[in-house]
């Protein structure tokens, strides 16, 4: 679909008040989207998994006003504290999707929202909170006009949801979800995130993430100047081509569920993104001595217990460990034993692949 697809029609009857509410999961990229073009359009493609029991909550409460206004009217409370400091994200994400949601100025809104884990702590926070966001957005889109079908609301909230944080688009659906142009895949597209297509094994349903709080202070370098930062890198295109050359490899792994090449692949994928990172101007290094020794102790165990543990980072100093439902109570184990004691304050949050985005009771 074409972005003039989701402009909004006029000449339908919008409610005078009402509540929406979305519970939208976090994701995790196993090929990172590293740099971005304008308008929120990824460098290059990617895949992420999404997540389950790392999510946003956000309800919406709606009052119609007198007249329409000139600014975008809205009080915002995370986890029940006001809070001023989102306020500047939630207008840059209003103003760029007013044009496919014109009904923005005719409202009050009251957005109250909550995360199930440490905001910026390098889980994907914006991911999910614009999810949710745009959901309850588009949960009033359909009261105006019920005849919109299921498919077109979370392919258009996929894309409202890119607008405020590029990997939120991967958070409407889920197991597996690809997003940016993609050769191979003729229905992938820089607007919006797909349900990765091809045929993928069992061994990745059920797939485990249990994610090491190594760090759950605010995030030394926000990702959004970490995607500027590849505007001028030197080795950015290198980087674009190996995202794709990449995607090309996993679909033969997903196919016949080779896990060991699904380890090469992911691990890489992380270790790029921090090498891109250590290696811009301005370089910063996201990763903490116990991100390392995480690592270390992964690769370890690994070799000795011929498992398919893995690893792999967002743009921060936490570690997701990826490993299959089979080998649950022998890496769960490993992980309470030997890395625990590496999470600051001894917290981890276990999740697993999940299924995408769920309306609630406004």
């Amino acid at each position: 679909m074409t972005e003039s697809e989701f402009i909004l029609k006029d000449g339908f009857e919008y409610p005078n008040e009402g509540k929406v509410a979305w519970k939208a999961p976090s994701n995790i990229a196993l090929v990172k989207y590293w740099g971005k073009k304008p308008n929120q359009i990824p460098a290059n493609p990617s895949i992420s998994f999404t997540l389950n029991a790392c999510a946003t909550t956000t309800s919406l409460a709606f009052q119609k006003l007198d007249k329409k206004s000139d600014t975008f009217s809205f009080d915002l409370f995370f986890e029940g504290k006001p809070k001023e400091d989102f306020t500047p994200k939630i207008i840059t994400f209003f103003e760029r999707i007013e044009r496919y949601v014109p009904f923005l100025k005719g409202y009050h809104f009251i957005i109250e929202t909550s995360n199930s884990f440490p905001h910026s702590s390098g889980i994907a926070s914006s991911a999910s909170g614009m999810a949710a966001l745009a959901l309850c957005l588009l949960s009033i889109e359909k009261l105006a006009n019920p005849t919109l079908g299921e498919d077109y609301l979370k392919m258009k909230a996929s894309f409202l949801a890119r607008l405020g944080s590029g990997s939120a688009c991967r958070s409407i659906e889920g197991d597996l979800i690809q997003w940016g142009a993609y050769e191979p895949i003729s229905k992938s597209s820089d607007l919006y995130g797909i349900r990765y297509p091809f045929r993928v094994d069992s061994v990745f349903k059920n797939y485990h993430d249990t994610i090491l709080l190594v760090h759950k202070g605010q995030k030394t370098v926000s990702s959004t100047v970490g995607h500027d930062l590849m505007h001028d890198h030197p080795f950015a295109q290198q980087r674009f081509q190996q995202a794709h050359h990449n995607l090309d490899k996993l679909k033969e792994v997903f196919e016949k569920g080779n896990l060991n090449e699904f380890i090469k692949i992911v691990e890489s994928e992380a270790l790029t993104l921090h090498a891109m990172m250590m290696t811009s101007l301005p370089n910063f290094v996201l990763m903490k001595p116990n991100t390392l020794e995480i690592i270390n102790r992964i690769w370890a165990f690994r070799k000795k217990s011929k498992t398919h543990v893995c690893f792999t980072l967002d743009a921060g100093a936490n570690v997701h460990v990826l490993y299959p439902e089979s080998e649950k109570k022998e890496v769960f184990q490993f992980i309470q034993d030997e890395l625990v004691a590496f999470c600051e304050n001894g917290h981890y949050i276990c999740d697993r692949i999940g299924h995408g985005a769920k309306q609630l009771k406004g």
